[in-house]
């Protein structure tokens, strides 16, 4: 068929000249011919000819080795030159007041905003909450811009933070979920972190986001720490997500069944950390008395965890 012709061809030739290990000129060629109807044999074709050819060679230049102290490898994102000196609350309030009188659509805000993120990770937990008792006020669009900021800090201490404005019930409920889906995305969270959401699942309000998000938090925090299973914080968040699965994921209505969903999928979750519910999980999964999405999930839920862990026994049982 037509379609299955070579519609383009190309052909690229070079010829080098190399002296002493030096590329002197390299002349290349390079034709490319497009037949659009090969039966009538029209089409149309280009060649590019281009040659480089060495005009100069500079002496070395001499590599000064004290130019290297001050330089180092980082990334690009969000670069902000270190400070040396002590951040106030004081000044980060006033950096709050300037961000509500800046125009929201301009280069102003930004630069305030990110200055407010890096300037909040230089506070401690008390200071942090000085500055929410005198900060916590709305601009006059509606805006709070600490609010906006701390899921970006990303301390312990902004962590803790969050957490108890949440159980605290000072923050809307789409700027909750906010908070628990920005704890997906810190780079490098402490057992300080997990402990201090841990209590959050036990709530019954808790809702889906808080349930993935503390997992995830827990997830990462096992990807950076192979022998997370011993560290008691995320033991505690282990041992809440067990009770709710009370052995074998029995459920009494159709409530108790997202619930029960819910909870497998943020075992699953958590990664090397659920280790320890695999044989609560292998129950689940193997009594066929149980409803079908309650055994898929309990199934689903060995995701992350290695497969040494009991996964030959599950497959045994299911089957």
């Amino acid at each position: 068929s037509q379609s299955e012709q070579q519609i383009l061809s190309s052909q690229l030739e070079c010829v080098q000249s190399i002296r002493d290990g030096v590329l002197e000129e390299a002349k290349c060629t390079e034709s490319d011919r497009v037949t659009l109807f090969p039966q009538q044999g029209s089409g149309a074709e280009t060649q590019t000819r281009s040659a480089l050819k060495l005009l100069q060679v500079e002496a070395e230049t001499l590599y000064n080795k004290w130019d290297s102290e001050d330089l180092y490898v980082t990334s690009i994102l969000y670069e902000r030159e270190i400070t040396k000196r002590e951040v106030t609350g004081a000044e980060v309030t006033e950096l709050v007041w300037k961000l509500c009188l800046a125009h929201s659509a301009s280069y102003e805000t930004a630069d305030l905003f990110m200055a407010l993120v890096f300037e909040l990770r230089h506070l401690s937990l008390e200071a942090l909450r000085a500055l929410w008792q005198r900060s916590s006020f709305k601009c006059r669009d509606n805006w709070q811009p600490l609010i906006d900021a701390l899921p970006s800090c990303a301390t312990e201490a902004c962590v803790v933070l969050m957490k108890d404005l949440i159980a605290s019930g000072e923050v809307e409920e789409d700027k909750v979920e906010y908070f628990f889906w920005s704890f997906t995305f810190i780079p490098n969270p402490t057992s300080g972190m997990i402990e201090s959401l841990a209590p959050l699942l036990k709530s019954p309000r808790a809702s889906q986001s808080c349930f993935l998000g503390v997992t995830a938090l827990v997830h990462r925090f096992c990807s950076a720490h192979s022998s997370c299973g011993v560290v008691p914080a995320v033991q505690g968040v282990m041992r809440t997500l067990g009770k709710f699965l009370g052995g074998n994921c029995t459920v009494q209505d159709s409530e108790h069944l997202s619930k029960m969903q819910l909870v497998l999928k943020a075992i699953g979750n958590a990664g090397l950390a659920a280790a320890s519910l695999a044989p609560a999980l292998s129950s689940c999964a193997a009594l066929k008395s149980h409803p079908m999405e309650i055994r898929l999930a309990a199934v689903q839920a060995f995701r992350r965890i290695p497969c040494s862990v009991g996964v030959s026994d599950l497959l045994s049982q299911v089957t």
